[in-house]
């Protein structure tokens, strides 16, 4: 494992580790943020790329809007009015999206804090603890993420979390990928198959309604492979209120195993990426808020430059009670894989 210096916040050092299988496949990740920063796929001939978006500095990812290759804790995704209530307690959320929560707090989330690391099982544990109440959320947490590349190129997240009172967990990596190579252009082209038969409809404000509706007969039915382009601009309400995909899928044969639930291939059809998880949920974005920004290796992106699926539990399910749960404390592990393999 390979370890640089990359730059310090408030007086902590932070570093970039470089992990790398036995056939040349690397990922570059940070303890700030436990970063995704780089990843070096192959394509099917065995050429390496980076597909990963992402920037030069650490003082960019100090800013960092677009959330470029951060793990979201202690919860991903929205949540409706910036509250929710648990075990006759309201918990406030700040307000960072309109009325609602996205991704914790835009500035004090897990994705802009210096995480401790240390190696484990050939790979990188990068450890965080939250106190009760930071950001409104309940519960003293200790959060981890191990980083692994595995021998079937394959990038391996394994999340782990305890919390000493009941409270909502629910993290994800904010990857962008372009099987292109990161900052060659629109993501339209990639063909996205997700074994989901159902998906999450959202209000204005993305917020889920509860509904758990049919893909079938929509632009939302990727259960055959599909170009990102091919009816991202239809006339569909769906897709009109999110400027294109933004939504949560519900992923088919959710029962706590690793499953594979996505598979992408770029336009040219030479590098594909499957997605492994055990969770219920992705949220599959096509990059629709995404405005001129400069890269690294002199690379810029633009409007759907880049791609995410971030495994998840649902969007506002402290409010859904018939969604799957994400509440988890001294009777309850978190503990959660999601794996990106390039095949």
């Amino acid at each position: 494992m390979k370890k640089e210096l990359f730059g310090t916040v408030n007086g902590r050092d932070v570093f970039l580790y470089t992990l790398e299988n036995s056939r040349g496949m690397k990922a570059v990740v940070s303890n700030f943020g436990a970063l995704i920063v780089r990843i070096y796929a192959p394509d099917h001939d065995g050429s390496l790329q980076d597909v990963a978006l992402g920037y030069e500095t650490l003082e960019e990812y100090q800013v960092n809007g677009a959330f470029f290759g951060a793990v979201i804790a202690p919860n991903a995704n929205r949540i409706g009015g910036a509250s929710y209530t648990l075990d006759g307690v309201t918990y406030h959320l700040d307000k960072n999206d309109g009325e609602n929560n996205l991704h914790s707090h835009r500035e004090l989330g897990a994705h802009k804090r210096v995480w401790d690391a240390q190696e484990k099982d050939g790979g990188i544990l990068f450890t965080l603890e939250i106190g009760d109440m930071e950001m409104g959320f309940g519960g003293n947490k200790k959060l981890s993420v191990l980083y692994q590349v595995t021998e079937e190129n394959g990038l391996r997240i394994t999340y782990d979390a305890d919390s000493d009172k009941d409270t909502v967990i629910n993290m994800t990596n904010h990857c962008y990928f372009n099987l292109d190579g990161q900052g060659e252009g629109s993501i339209e082209s990639h063909r996205v198959q997700l074994f989901a038969s159902a998906y999450t409809p959202t209000d204005a404000g993305s917020i889920p309604t509860g509904e758990i509706a049919p893909v079938a007969g929509t632009p939302m039915d990727f259960t055959v492979p599909h170009a990102v382009g091919e009816r991202i601009n239809d006339d569909f309400e769906q897709l009109k209120l999110a400027g294109g995909y933004d939504h949560n899928w519900a992923c088919d044969g959710f029962d706590g195993s690793l499953r594979r639930i996505a598979v992408v291939e770029n336009g040219a059809g030479s590098r594909t990426m499957e997605v492994y998880t055990d969770l219920p949920g992705v949220q599959f974005y096509t990059g629709n808020f995404l405005t001129p920004d400069k890269g690294k290796d002199g690379k810029h992106y633009d409007y759907r430059s880049g791609l995410a699926l971030e495994t998840q539990f649902y969007p506002d399910t402290p409010n859904k009670p018939q969604f799957p749960s994400s509440v988890f404390g001294p009777d309850r592990h978190y503990h959660t894989v999601t794996e990106y393999r390039f095949i």
